[in-house]
Order: structure tokens, then C-alpha cells, then sequence
């Protein structure tokens, strides 16, 4: 017992003396440690699941805060609680506090919206040791939910616990048999309703329990009912999923895409497949597929021939604002334009990480978003183009609160200049409540938001941004469009990669169903340039290059038809 002491005392000052050059992976040292490591758990009073079942919530809902731990890439983090403390709260978990408020000040960074942790930890990856905010039933009391640290970094294992002591919650921990899971959070992310993602990590962490004893443990402490697993990367050292995917909303996913089999972008592929094919989202639609580029180093180096894994899905949600990894690489202004297309109303906040990207993380990775303590919670499956022009355009929504909803509120414009309509939703059973937009003309635009108002007076909107940021869907002419929303969720167009281009460039699309398929460019004037394909395509992943060498450089658009229907339309530039 005294040498296991002595070793243990040993581990702690060893790990906690290097903790400034801990990098994301797991060192050589720490692999032998981690053969025969045992976590010393600070448990908490009650290490069994939570006593009723909880909701974990998405990253893109309202937050009080974010942690970050103040220990490496300090001028990184400095710029992240810049963007951070204008949307809510930062929580900096540090040894001495007055050094941290120093280095943010002499930044330009103003003190504001600030809270100091202070306790002993290993590394700055709080992503992947940090605590997860749970809520009781859908949107009562705010609860900590810690899971063991898949790394022997001790110290770190134990912040979820100072952290839930510090705000005084309570916490429940995955610590103790039969419930004992070993997960880490960058491989982990979920859509707010009852759906979780990982890689196959979790299973081979967890070797010692089935995949359904795993499920189980997801259900019972995070209220995960439906558990999407996928293969690891061959090149991410990590296999964490934030390193090339993420999901934007309950519907759609952001995924890293390298050139044709390059590195890791056969493998993400075949995940996305098999996502695409044997799930739908919590609304029962096929997933909105955006790609966005994994760019090669200033060589045009990828992973596979040892480059960094350079990656711009590794971003955080903070209310209003994501900040966004960045690299001082050409492709950075790409990534940017599709987050600000991909996501309106929300301020992009671009950081360049090139400095710690060789650690394998960036702004995901060192961040831990913590949910308010009452949401309003509001789920809403989005109204897509119809040719209905005789019927209303019924809006439903499942609302709830701690509190109770004290109203709810539609609103909506056919012109974002104008000011939006309002109607008043009424409730129905099981929490729904409902109201129509009036029935419009063909060729109209409808941009709606939803609005909820609890009974303690917090009011949230849906999407966030509202009302820059809304829904929005067309009075299409029905030679246009196809009737059916399978047929209108059966395909994705994706933005052409690289963009700017010269003289080529590569398109992607997806097909869930078997349909006749056209891809053709068009100049700036509507005339037809080139047909790239026009035929028959099975369901799968599809690409096609489009060579611009006999034309002038400017502005292109290329439309992607189905059955001879214009589906969607996206610009490019030579």
C-alpha cells in the first residue's frame, strides 16, 4: 500500500510539472503509465445515474458560459475569452488568478463576464475532461455529469468535481461499476435530442462491456436513446470525431473533406455513408450534408505523408458567436464563407491556431460550453419549399420549461427589410404548440422564426440569432421543385473545393434515392456553359471536375437538377 502511495504521489508531481507541454495525444511516458493506471476519483456524494431521466443539450443552445483552462496557448485562449465574455460568462480555471487577469489586460482584453476557478489540473484540453451539462426531464434543474478521463492526467479528471463544487450542482459520475465509462468529449457530440456521436473509440476504451452495457450507461446519465458509432480514422492519432465533423443544428453536418483519396477522406466518406443510409434526424429527414475543406499545410502536405491535421470543424458555439480555427493557410477565407453561409445571423470569430495544431486540437478541443440553468427549450423541424398556394403553412413546435410557457410567438416576413408579422401560437397536447402562416403566391419567400417566453420572464428564439438568423422556404412553381419532402431531402449539394479555383476545381454531391441527375455551369448571364453529368445515379457520394482553362476568370454557378427539377444552385469563382 505505501508504494502505491509513493507512486501515486510520484504520477501527481510528475504530471503536474509537465503539464504545460502535455499535448492532445497520449506521450510515449503516458502510455506506459496508462497500462497500469488506476484514476484516483475524487467521487462526488453520488456516483450512481441521475435519479430521473435527463436531456444532455446541444452545443448551439443557449449557454451561461464556457470553461477554458488557463495553462498552454494562453494568447490562443486570451483571444477566446475576448469573443467569449461578450456572449455570457468564462470560466478559467487556473493556479493563481491575478497572473491570468494580468496577461488578459496586457492583451486589450477587458475583465468582464469573468470567474476564476482555482485548482490544480494537468493539461488545457477541458473539452475532453471536462463536466457535461445535463438537464432533469427536458429543461428543469441543471446537473454535472463527469465520465473518466481517458488519459492519466489525474489531475485533470478531477475539475468536473471542483467545477460542480464551485457552482454548487450536483454531479454524477461514471466512476463505478457496473456504470464505469471511460469517454473523452471531443469524441462526442449530440443534437439535443436524445442522439449521440462517436467513433469507435468508445468501444475500444470500454473493451470490457458490450456495446449495449455502453448504450445503457449513455441513456441512463445523458439521456442518449439512439447512439451512432463510426470507424476511426487511420490518420486522426486521436480518433476524435470534432477533428472532422460536426453537427451545426439537429439536421445538418458539417464535414471535413480532403481531395479523392487523400488521408483520411476515404474513411469519412464511408462514415457518412453509413450515417446517410441508416439514419435519419430526430425529425425523420435525411441529414443536410455541408462539406467544408481539410486543408494541406503550405507544402500541400496532408497527414498521410505526416503534415499537421489541419481542420476547421474543430469550432465552439457560444450563443451568438462560433469561433472558428483559422491556420494563416489560402483555404482559411473558404472555411470562414461556409460557416457564414452555413450559419446566418451568427458572428464568426476567426483565431489562428496554427501554433498549437501539432498537439492534434484547436478551439474545440479547449473549450467546455455549460448550459443556463432554466432554457427554454424549443424543437422545431423546419417547413421546406411547397408548391401549396391555397393552405396555410402550419408551424409546430414542442416548448418547455422549468417554469412553464408563459406564451409563444411566430414570426414572420416575406421581406427581411420589412418589419416580421407576429402570431400567436396556441398549446396543444404533450407540449406542442402550433399556429399557420398564411397561404402566399408562387415565387414568395417566407423567413420565420419562433419566439418562447417561460413563466420566470427568460425569452429565447429559435433559431438563436433570430431574427438576422431564421427559417426560411419558397411558394416554389411546382415544374421547379419536387412534391414529395423525401424527394426534397434526397440529395446535397456541396460548395465546390478548391474555391477561388484555376483552372480546376471539384464538385461533390450526394443522391439517398436513385435519380436522373444533371450537374451544369452556368455564366453570370444564365447561359449554360458545360453539362457535366446527365444520367441515371444510384444512391452514394458522388464527384465531378470541372475545368475552366478555356474561359475567363469571374464568377460561375453550377446547378445540380434532379429529373430535370433545379434542386439547388451554388456560386464559384475562376
Amino acid at each position: 500500500m505505501k508504494k502505491i502511495l509513493i507512486a501515486l504521489i510520484t504520477l501527481l508531481i510528475s504530471l503536474n510539472a509537465f503539464s504545460q507541454d502535455l499535448p492532445h495525444y497520449m506521450t510515449e511516458s503516458e502510455k506506459q503509465i496508462y497500462k497500469t493506471y488506476q484514476p484516483p476519483f475524487i467521487n462526488s456524494d453520488d456516483i450512481n445515474p441521475p435519479p430521473t431521466p435527463v436531456r444532455t443539450m446541444a452545443e448551439w443552445e443557449e449557454v451561461q458560459g464556457i470553461i477554458v483552462a488557463w495553462i498552454s496557448y494562453t494568447s490562443i485562449i486570451r483571444q477566446i475569452v475576448d469573443f467569449a465574455q461578450d456572449e455570457g460568462l468564462v470560466y478559467i480555471v487556473c493556479s493563481d488568478s491575478n497572473s491570468v487577469k494580468t496577461y488578459l489586460t496586457s492583451g486589450g482584453v477587458p475583465l468582464v463576464n469573468l470567474k476564476f476557478i482555482v485548482t490544480t489540473f494537468n493539461s488545457v484540453w477541458c473539452r475532453d475532461y471536462g463536466p457535461w451539462a445535463v438537464y432533469s426531464g427536458i429543461s428543469d434543474s441543471l446537473k454535472i455529469v463527469d465520465w473518466i478521463y481517458n488519459r492519466p492526467r489525474p489531475l485533470d479528471d478531477a475539475v468536473s468535481v471542483a467545477f460542480a463544487n464551485y457552482k454548487g450542482l450536483p454531479i454524477y459520475q461514471t466512476t463505478s461499476a457496473p456504470n464505469d465509462l471511460t469517454a473523452t468529449g471531443g469524441n462526442f457530440m449530440v443534437d439535443g435530442n436524445g442522439t449521440g456521436f462517436s467513433s469507435n473509440l468508445i468501444l475500444n476504451e470500454n473493451s470490457g462491456k458490450t456495446e449495449t452495457q455502453i448504450d445503457t450507461i449513455m441513456r441512463k446519465y445523458m439521456g442518449i436513446k439512439r447512439y451512432i458509432k463510426m470507424t476511426t480514422l487511420p490518420y486522426d492519432q486521436i480518433h476524435h470525431i470534432d477533428m472532422h465533423i460536426k453537427l451545426l443544428d439537429e439536421e445538418t453536418l458539417l464535414v471535413g473533406q480532403y481531395p479523392a483519396g487523400v488521408a483520411d477522406g476515404p474513411q469519412i466518406e464511408t462514415n457518412l455513408q453509413y450515417i446517410l443510409n441508416n439514419f435519419q434526424t430526430c425529425y425523420g429527414r435525411p441529414y443536410k450534408v455541408i462539406r467544408i475543406p481539410m486543408p494541406p499545410n503550405a507544402n500541400g502536405q496532408y497527414p498521410d505523408n505526416g503534415a499537421n491535421y489541419f481542420t476547421y470543424t474543430n469550432s465552439v458555439f457560444v450563443n451568438k458567436t462560433v469561433i472558428v480555427p483559422i491556420y494563416g493557410l489560402s483555404q482559411d477565407t473558404t472555411a470562414l464563407r461556409i460557416y457564414r453561409e452555413a450559419l446566418p445571423g451568427y458572428r464568426i470569430a476567426p483565431i489562428n491556431c496554427a501554433s498549437m495544431i501539432s498537439a492534434l486540437g484547436a478551439i474545440h478541443c479547449i473549450t467546455k460550453e455549460i448550459g443556463v440553468s432554466e432554457p427554454v427549450f424549443i424543437s422545431h423541424s423546419k417547413l421546406v419549399n411547397t408548391n401549396n398556394t391555397s393552405a396555410p403553412y402550419e408551424v409546430k413546435s414542442y416548448i418547455k420549461t422549468k417554469s412553464g410557457v408563459a406564451n409563444a410567438k411566430v414570426y414572420w416576413t416575406t421581406d427581411t427589410l420589412q418589419t416580421f408579422n407576429q402570431l400567436a401560437m396556441t398549446a396543444s397536447a404533450g407540449d406542442t404548440f402550433r399556429v399557420s402562416i398564411p397561404a402566399q403566391t408562387l415565387g414568395t419567400k417566407i423567413f420565420y422564426y419562433i419566439s418562447a417566453a417561460s413563466n420566470s420572464g427568460r425569452t429565447v428564439t429559435k433559431p438563436l440569432t433570430a431574427p438576422s438568423g431564421n427559417f426560411r422556404f419558397t411558394i416554389a412553381n411546382p415544374v421547379s421543385v419536387l412534391n414529395s419532402e423525401t424527394e426534397l431531402n434526397s440529395f446535397s449539394l456541396n460548395q465546390n473545393y478548391p474555391n477561388p479555383f484555376n483552372p480546376t476545381t471539384k464538385i461533390n454531391y450526394e443522391l439517398r434515392v436513385t435519380n436522373y441527375v444533371s450537374v451544369i455551369v452556368y455564366d453570370v448571364l444564365g447561359n449554360e456553359i458545360r453539362s457535366l453529368i446527365n444520367k441515371k445515379q444510384t444512391a452514394g457520394s458522388y464527384e465531378v471536375e470541372f475545368d475552366g482553362s478555356d474561359l475567363p476568370s469571374g464568377v460561375y454557378f453550377y446547378s445540380l437538377l434532379i429529373n430535370g427539377n433545379v434542386m439547388d444552385t451554388k456560386s464559384m469563382v475562376l
